[in-house]
């Protein structure tokens, strides 16, 4: 049976944007139609999406699906589903499970896994460094065979500089991007929150934004040097935008990505000790918050994704400074980037291109809608009005700050391999 998407608009930046009709057989989009065209088959299922627009399935290329180790926050089923949900068709996964993604036979079963479930397509990250702990090289050859698509240590730093520039010369020739968490430890120190009044006024220690730019402007000048394709991810201070500007300007091979918390609340939401709103990079200022809109602006910051974070009770409901760091992201951050959209600060077509475009490129993805491609798809109602509520999440875990916030719009349906794998309604 052929599926007809009816009636809404399709965006699909630099290739289609009005009305059109999409016809979907077996996994494959079969055609793109003026809506008035009639076709012969009538063995058809109708999709009314008036109102609605179809764009390429979003993708986020940061999350943390917790499996295999740590499924008691997290399962590659649930994780899939909050995809699914959050109107993501796929994401890239940490390494930062238990074992560490860091050798063929973990990267295998995480996509093997995933491809049973049947939900949102997972494409693996793996670890830059044997059990990212920074000393020696992970099996980054045999993973890129096994399926990954990238290497990162998130979640920890590469601090040795010369083991960042072997890792990045390494990766240069395998054509594959290095996911960047700019961290220095030392400055951290044992920091909980921004660094400034608000962590002043709680009484708990500061993380500054030095933390997090001396690494960005490190590993700027060591992706010039080597010409490796380096992507920073989480940014979260004007001064990262700023330098991550001034390098593109000069050319330099980079990318980087921000989270909706980073353009959508500041140090100064961080209050009562609520370990929801913990999270690393911390919260940084109302100066910094809007440095990252203006970096979304002008593609400083070439895409948005969730860094979700799954997290237990057991992690969240203890002492601030105690607690993990980490919110959930992947149910919450197409509506809160819509946000940017009704705000005016970015149009529908830029927002799309950040959260589907861009990723696909990074990742190494096709995902025009056009006739013979995969229908991985996203339809979007932008204007349903709603409150965010946690417990209706599909994430095992609810460690979000965003309960009970309005917003407006939200993934209405999701197909993957031409199938649905999330219906609103």
């Amino acid at each position: 049976m052929q599926i007809r998407i009816k009636g809404a608009r399709v965006l699909d930046p630099g290739n289609i944007d009005g009305p059109r009709d999409i016809i979907i057989e077996d996994e494959y989009i079969k055609a793109v139609v003026n809506p008035d065209e009639n076709l012969t088959d009538t063995n058809v299922n109708v999709i009314d999406a008036k109102g609605m627009i179809v764009v390429p399935g979003l993708i986020d290329i940061h999350v943390h699906l917790r499996e295999p180790g740590h499924e008691y926050k997290e399962t590659l089923e649930t994780g899939l589903k909050a995809a699914a949900a959050g109107g993501f068709t796929a994401v890239c996964s940490m390494p930062n499970t238990l074992p560490v993604n860091d050798n063929s036979q973990v990267t295998g079963f995480i996509i093997n896994q995933a491809e049973k479930l049947g939900f949102s397509k997972v494409f693996p990250a793996g670890a830059i460094t044997q059990g990212s702990k920074g000393q020696a090289l992970a099996e980054i050859y045999d993973m890129k065979k096994a399926g990954i698509v990238a290497v990162t240590d998130d979640g920890l730093p590469v601090e040795n500089t010369n083991m960042m520039r072997h890792a990045l010369e390494y990766c240069n020739g395998l054509d594959m991007p290095v996911f960047v968490h700019a961290e220095d430890h030392t400055l951290v120190d044992g920091g909980a929150m921004n660094e400034g009044p608000f962590a002043t006024f709680w009484g708990i220690k500061g993380i500054p934004n030095a933390a997090e730019t001396i690494m960005v402007v490190r590993d700027i000048a060591l992706s010039e040097l080597t010409g490796a394709h380096v992507h920073f991810c989480h940014i979260s201070t004007r001064e990262s935008v700023e330098a991550i500007r001034q390098a593109k300007e000069r050319g330099a091979n980079i990318t980087c990505e921000t989270a909706p918390h980073y353009f959508t609340l500041t140090d100064e939401d961080v209050k009562d000790y609520d370990t929801n709103f913990k999270m690393n990079p911390p919260l940084r200022s109302e100066n910094d918050r809007q440095a990252i809109i203006k970096g979304l602006c002008d593609d400083t910051i070439d895409l948005i994704a969730s860094d979700h974070a799954p997290h237990s009770v057991l992690e969240k409901d203890v002492e601030f400074d105690r607690a993990t760091f980490g919110i959930l992201g992947l149910e919450t951050s197409l509506p809160l980037s819509l946000r940017l959209v009704h705000d005016g600060f970015l149009s529908m077509e830029e927002l799309i291109v950040k959260m589907s475009k861009k990723p696909a490129k990074i990742i190494g993805l096709n995902n025009d809608i056009i006739p013979g491609n995969i229908a991985d798809l996203t339809i979007i109602n932008p204007e349903y009005l709603y409150k965010i509520d946690s417990d209706t999440f599909k994430s095992k875990s609810r460690n979000t700050p965003f309960s009970g916030m309005s917003v407006k719009g939200c993934a209405d349906v999701t197909f993957v391999n031409g199938q649905v794998v999330y219906q609103r309604r």
